[in-house]
C-alpha cells in the first residue's frame, strides 16, 4: 500500500510540474525510480518494525528520500528529448512531490488502519515499566495493537515451566514485548529464538533510560525507549531487489575479468600442471550441498595432503585456516591475497547458489559439525563476500567470524549490503588475514 502510494503521488507531482514545463511524458519513465530509492531508504521496513508506525515520524526520512528521488529524475531527464528543467520547476516538483508523499502515505496508513484487524500484543515484564508501557498502550490508540495477555516474569516460573508458558504465548499473539526493570539477558535470548522460529516480533523496553541511556537513536515511544529485534524473514521486496543486484553483479563482474581470465589461466597453467579451475562441495543455503568454483591457488593434489596437516575431526572449532600452507603455489599466494581466486563464484551467483554478500560458504563436512545455534549461519545464501572479509578474514576464531556473521543475518538490509561491498576492497588491500 505504501509503494502504491508512493507511486501516486510521485505520478501526480511530475503530470502537475514536469510534464507542462517540458511538454513531454519523459519524465514517468523513470516513476519507478521513486519506489526503489524508498526501499532503499528502508521506507518500507519500518512499518513491520515498529510498535507505532506514523507519517509524521518519518518526515525527515521523507524529505531526503523526495529530494534524491527528484535530482535524480532530472538529471535522467535532461538527457531525454525533454531536455533540462529550470531550477524554479525543480524546486517545486520538490515541493509538491514531498506534500503530495506525506498526503499518500497518511491516507495508506489510514485505510490499513481501517481494513486489518489490530496486532495483538502480549507484554513480559515487571514493576514500574511494566506498568508504564501498559499504560502507554492504552493512551496511544494510533498504534493500532491490541492488548493479548500480560506476564509478570516472577509468574511465569523457571526451567521447563517457563518455556512451555512462553512457547504457549508466542502462538497466541503477533508480538511480544518485554518490559523489565533490570536486564533480562536469558529471558530475551530465548524469546528471540523462540519468537524467529515462529516469526512474532519481539520489542524490548530498554532498562537503560535519562542519561543512562545510549545516544543511538531507539524507537520512542513517549519517554520509553523500545528495541527492535529482527526475527522475521525478509520481505518479498527485499528478496526480488537483491536477487536482480545479484544478477547484474556477478553478470558485469564477469564481463570485466574475461579479459584477465587468460592471463590468470596461463600464469596458473606455467606455475603447476593442473586444471586452471577448482571445485569443492560446500554447504548453501540451509546446508543444502552445493559444488563452489574457484582459481586453482594449490598443487593439484591438495585435496589429498589436507589429512597431512588437519584432522578435522580433532579440531576445537568447525573451521581451519593454514599460515604458510606449503600446498599454496607462488601464483595462489598471488591469488589469495587479493581475493581474484573467489572471482569464479560469480558464476555460483549467477545460478541461484550464492550471493554477493553473505556468509562465507563451508565445506560440508565442517558444516556436519555444527551446533543448533552455529547452524544459524545457514539461514542465508552464502556470499561472495561478507562480514568475514570486513573484519579481518582468516584472523578472526570462528566464535568471531560467527559473532559478526550472526549481526549480519539479524539485521538484512540493501544498505547493510554496500557497506560491505564497499568495505570489501580497503580489507583486500589491507590483506589482513589473507591466507
Amino acid at each position: 500500500m505504501l509503494a502504491l502510494a508512493d507511486l501516486c503521488a510521485a505520478a501526480a507531482a511530475m503530470l502537475v510540474m514536469t510534464v507542462p514545463a517540458t511538454g513531454t511524458f519523459w519524465a514517468l519513465l523513470f516513476l519507478p525510480l521513486w519506489p526503489l530509492l524508498a526501499k532503499l531508504f528502508g521506507l518500507y521496513d519500518r512499518d513491520h518494525r515498529a510498535l507505532r508506525h506514523l507519517t509524521a515520524d518519518e518526515v525527515p526520512s521523507l524529505l531526503a528520500w523526495v529530494a534524491l528521488s527528484t535530482t535524480i529524475v532530472l538529471l535522467l531527464l535532461s538527457l531525454t528529448p525533454a531536455g533540462l528543467v529550470e531550477w524554479g520547476t525543480a524546486f517545486a516538483l520538490f515541493v509538491v512531490a514531498a506534500v503530495m508523499v506525506i498526503g499518500f502515505r497518511s491516507l495508506a496508513r489510514w485505510l490499513w488502519w481501517r481494513w486489518t484487524p489490530p496486532e495483538l500484543v502480549a507484554l513480559v515484564g515487571d514493576g514500574p515499566v511494566l506498568a508504564s508501557l501498559q499504560r502507554k498502550f492504552r493512551l496511544f490508540k494510533e498504534m493500532h495493537l491490541e492488548l493479548a495477555a500480560v506476564r509478570e516474569i516472577d509468574e511465569l516460573g523457571s526451567g521447563r515451566d517457563r518455556e512451555d508458558e512462553l512457547i504457549a504465548l508466542t502462538d497466541r499473539v503477533d508480538r511480544i514485548v518485554v518490559a523489565a526493570t533490570g536486564v533480562e539477558a536469558d529471558l530475551i535470548g530465548y524469546l528471540k529464538d523462540l519468537c524467529r522460529a515462529r516469526q512474532v516480533k519481539i520489542s524490548v523496553v530498554s532498562p537503560f533510560r535519562g542519561k543512562a541511556l545510549s545516544s543511538e537513536r531507539f524507537v520512542q515511544l513517549a519517554d520509553l525507549p523500545i528495541l527492535e529485534y529482527n526475527t522475521w524473514d525478509p520481505s518479498r521486496s527485499s528478496l526480488l531487489i537483491r536477487r536482480l543486484f545479484d544478477v547484474g553483479a556477478s553478470a558485469l563482474g564477469l564481463l570485466l575479468f574475461a579479459p584477465f581470465a587468460v592471463v590468470f589461466a596461463i600464469a596458473i597453467k606455467l606455475d603447476s600442471p593442473g586444471p586452471v579451475l577448482f571445485s569443492q562441495i560446500r554447504a548453501g543455503l540451509g546446508g543444502r550441498p552445493f559444488r563452489m568454483y574457484k582459481l586453482r591457488t594449490m598443487r593439484v593434489d591438495a585435496e589429498a595432503e589436507l589429512g597431512n596437516f588437519v584432522d578435522i575431526d580433532e579440531l576445537e572449532e568447525p573451521a581451519f585456516k593454514l599460515r604458510d600452507d606449503p600446498r599454496v603455489t607462488r601464483v595462489g599466494a598471488f591469488l589469495r591475497r587479493l581475493s581474484l581466486d573467489e572471482v569464479p563464484q560469480l558464476i555460483n551467483v549467477l545460478v541461484g547458489e550464492m550471493s554477493i554478500v553473505g556468509p562465507r560458504p563451508e565445506q560440508v563436512e565442517l558444516v556436519e559439525r555444527y551446533t543448533d545455534a552455529e547452524r544459524v549461519r545457514l539461514t542465508v545464501k552464502p556470499g561472495v563476500t561478507g562480514p568475514m572479509q570486513v573484519f579481518g578474514r582468516g584472523e578472526l576464531t570462528f566464535s568471531e567470524r560467527l559473532a559478526v556473521e550472526i549481526q549480519y543475518i539479524e539485521n538484512p538490509s540493501l544498505g547493510q549490503d554496500l557497506r560491505i561491498l564497499i568495505h570489501t576492497l580497503p580489507a583486500v588491500i589491507r590483506g589482513t588475514g589473507a591466507f
